[in-house]
């Protein structure tokens, strides 16, 4: 077998999905042909895949050092060095790539996305439509970069134009799952509204008759699933919910046994840990992390304080729970004696390791939200190398919080808990027992927000949220909704954007007969 021939097996297996096998044949190819950079590059690739990134970048940097011509291989480059943070790495890779080869699509699209990481919306906006120039130009399919195009539209809040591109896309591809879906997330489903009735009949009929992947069938039956619970036909909606569930937790599987493990490691570690020996060595930066369960009101709050003149909003970040994970965590148990060490440290290695990364931000301000639901599970980690933070607790009905899980597509590994009904229930009950401990050991570090009181009652809520983070009152928290300074990058996307509701209080009563499973195992 020649070399051509034995390349094209090797991209057979990559397109398959055999990346170790990939590998193993480059690993052969490259004695009988060293310094090739085309096989370096495909040995990335196939680490890459595999999210072997270290390694991925050192073939990548072997391919470019073989041939410093190799663009391909630079924007591979590039995407690993942003896989492992090392972003300002990341970004210099990108500008070269642009100055060597202007018309290199994928670029475009790969440093939009890194721009956008880091909450520079409107920085992202220009490369993606540069990117558009670009795919015209060269007769390319833009469909990638328009759909990216369509989501930072719409976390600035931007739905005419976030809607414009979307049709941009269907035009192209009427079919476009993804796109159905973001048009889903920005419609206000209305019998009166002749254009959100219309997209149900087609997303149904794209569910019919389209040869669509599993994944996606879940995808745009969530999107349905959404659409009729607009219209406040919950025997409809439950259908869909129940199918893309159903179709999620097959194609993903559920984590529930780790997290609730986890959950109760850090209170037998903790148990015994004293919390107000706080690590001093920190910066002027102080953080108000809001968390709780994913869909309590960690979006709106977020959007309330992060409307306050004084406080800059960041958004999810996962800085937080990756630092704690790579420094104290080993195959998901935690070294409590490494806590004790880095607690009474000089050196204060979590919040150097934090704030390292949000100065990529460019934020001038100095309190910063940090929005990260699940950092409810690291509040004592918060404590003590935080110790000038604000902890905002968002809280739920319990069946309500569930519910709202359950109906909407939750793309992180993390929540692949988030498509069964008991799982979602035993993760509550998890986080509800860990957050009564952390409210026995340091009751004054965290401040609850009652989600159905705020709604309901909300300028005295919010004076008190204020309160509590040291801030003096500003009229602009009242109207969180015109904020448009912080990206919503989450499910929340539409309600945080619109002034507070009550709507959804007490939804869980139009499913209680269909989602039994879940809403008897709450304790």
């Amino acid at each position: 077998m020649d070399f051509v021939a034995k390349v094209k097996t090797l991209q057979n297996y990559f397109k398959a999905g055999n990346y170790k096998k990939v590998i193993e044949g480059c690993k052969t190819l490259n004695k009988k042909f060293p310094k090739n950079s085309f096989i370096l590059n495909l040995s990335g690739m196939a680490c890459q895949k595999l999210q072997n990134h270290k390694r991925a970048i050192n073939f990548f940097e072997s391919a470019i050092k073989a041939d410093n011509s190799n663009i391909a291989a630079m924007n591979n480059l590039a995407n690993s060095l942003k896989n492992i943070d090392e972003y300002d790495e990341a970004e210099e890779v990108y500008k070269k790539i642009l100055i060597k080869d202007p018309y290199y699509i994928n670029v475009y699209n790969n440093y939009a996305n890194l721009k956008s990481d880091f909450n520079d919306i409107n920085g992202a906006i220009k490369l993606y439509e540069q990117g558009l120039i670009v795919a015209k130009k060269k007769n390319a399919n833009p469909l990638q970069i328009l759909i990216h195009l369509a989501g930072a539209y719409n976390s600035l809040g931007k739905k005419d134009k976030a809607t414009q591109t979307i049709h941009k896309i269907l035009e192209i591809d009427p079919s476009n799952i993804e796109a159905h879906s973001i048009l889903s997330s920005i419609y206000k489903y209305s019998k009166k509204n002749e254009d959100t009735i219309s997209h149900i009949s087609k997303m149904e009929k794209i569910l019919k008759e389209n040869d669509s992947t599993d994944l996606e069938k879940a995808k745009i039956s969530f999107a349905l699933g959404k659409a009729h619970d607009d219209l406040k036909e919950p025997e409809k909606a439950i259908k869909f919910i129940l199918s893309a569930n159903n179709i999620s937790e097959i194609k993903r599987k559920s984590n529930i046994n780790v997290n609730v493990n986890i959950m109760n490691n850090i209170i037998n570690i903790f148990e015994n840990i004293d919390l107000n020996e706080s690590n001093r060595s920190f910066l002027d930066k102080k953080i108000i992390f809001i968390c709780g369960m994913p869909r309590s009101g960690t979006t709106l709050t977020e959007q309330i304080i992060s409307s306050h003149k004084k406080v800059y909003g960041a958004g999810e970040l996962y800085f937080l729970s990756k630092n704690i994970e790579n420094n104290f965590f080993l195959e998901n148990k935690l070294d409590k004696q490494k806590i004790i060490n880095f607690q009474s440290s000089s050196q204060n290695l979590i919040y150097n390791q934090y704030i390292k990364s949000i100065k990529l931000f460019n934020i001038d301000e100095k309190i910063i939200t940090d929005k990260a639901p699940l950092n409810f599970m690291y509040i004592g980690f918060i404590k003590i190398f935080f110790p000038n933070s604000k902890i905002i607790h968002c809280n739920r009905n319990p069946k309500d919080n569930c519910l709202s899980i359950y109906k909407n597509n939750f793309s992180s590994p993390k929540m692949n808990w988030a498509f069964n009904q008991k799982d979602i229930s035993s993760f509550y009950n998890s986080y509800k027992f860990l957050m009564k401990f952390w409210n026995s050991k340091i009751p004054e570090f965290i401040h609850t927000v009652e989600y159905e009181k705020l709604v309901s009652d909300q300028e005295n809520e919010i004076k008190k949220l204020l309160k509590f983070c040291d801030l003096e009152w500003d009229d602009n928290c009242l109207n969180f909704h015109k904020n448009s300074t912080t990206p919503i990058k989450t499910v929340s996307i539409t309600q945080a954007r619109e002034p507070i509701y009550k709507s959804s209080v007490n939804s869980h009563d139009y499913y209680k007969d269909h989602l039994k499973e879940m809403f008897e195992n709450l304790i």
